[in-house]
């Protein structure tokens, strides 16, 4: 039987919609701008409940090849991707997010790549993966610290939410799937994580968070990370392509 793209793409909008509903949890700033980072550390919120898929005791269905196309989808995009995307659609239909919640999540966001990449650079040996690793903790550690001194500036407290949420969830999930790699099946697969994670947060970027800030200063420095970061997107294209 042939697949029907348009219910294929149906049942991955209807995914990607629920995706922030299944982490109730929450990821917390301190009360005071100046103490973020002392805070957050690489501890995200705990990991994510498996999702389940019906399948059929008989011959494959059509709901079957769906499910199984799915997966492979969900372990190329990582995670991360699906969960910052719905969260992303969500805010734009209440009306996008105010700047507190614009900058909880631009931090969040680049200290789970940092914390992926000490990740990478205590379990990786290989050169590029390594040297690739090194760039994303320089950059987002130094795009975070222009972010807290931004927010102390303004005097504004980062407000969680749930597109931080889902990120600081998913990262953990994303965490512990990785520790269980070795060698080059962890280089691929960290690449490939990095690759899908840069394309879904510059779209966000781009979509979402630049549209909605409303400080100037904000919306400068959000511009600023999204051409860096789409640097970083060809660079982790680029790696990937040579680790095939």
């Amino acid at each position: 039987m042939r697949r029907d793209p348009r219910r294929q793409h149906r049942v991955l909008q209807i995914l990607i919609a629920l995706g922030e509903l299944i982490h109730p949890f929450r990821f917390h700033f301190p009360a005071s701008p100046d103490r973020v980072g002392q805070s957050i550390g690489c501890r995200y919120a705990v990991s994510v409940p498996g999702n389940r898929f019906s399948r059929s005791a008989s011959k494959p269905s059509l709901d079957t090849i769906e499910e199984n196309d799915m997966k492979r989808m969900i372990a190329t995009m990582g995670f991360a991707a699906l969960l910052v995307t719905a969260a992303a659609a969500a805010s734009q239909q209440g009306g996008g997010p105010n700047d507190a919640q614009i900058a909880h999540i631009a931090y969040t966001a680049g200290e789970i790549d940092v914390a992926a990449g000490r990740q990478a650079l205590a379990k990786s040996h290989n050169r590029t993966v390594r040297a690739f690793a090194q760039e994303m903790v320089r950059d987002h550690a130094a795009v975070n610290e222009q972010a807290l001194a931004l927010v102390k500036r303004l005097g504004v407290t980062p407000e969680a939410n749930p597109t931080s949420t889902a990120l600081s969830a998913a990262a953990e999930t994303k965490h512990a799937e990785l520790s269980h790699l070795n060698g080059a099946a962890f280089d691929r697969a960290y690449v490939a994580n990095e690759v899908a994670y840069h394309r879904t947060v510059n779209g966000a970027l781009r979509d979402t968070l630049i549209p909605s800030a409303q400080n100037g200063e904000l919306k400068s420095l959000l511009q600023t990370g999204l051409t860096l970061f789409s640097e970083h997107q060809a660079h982790a294209e680029h790696l990937a392509m040579s680790l095939t």
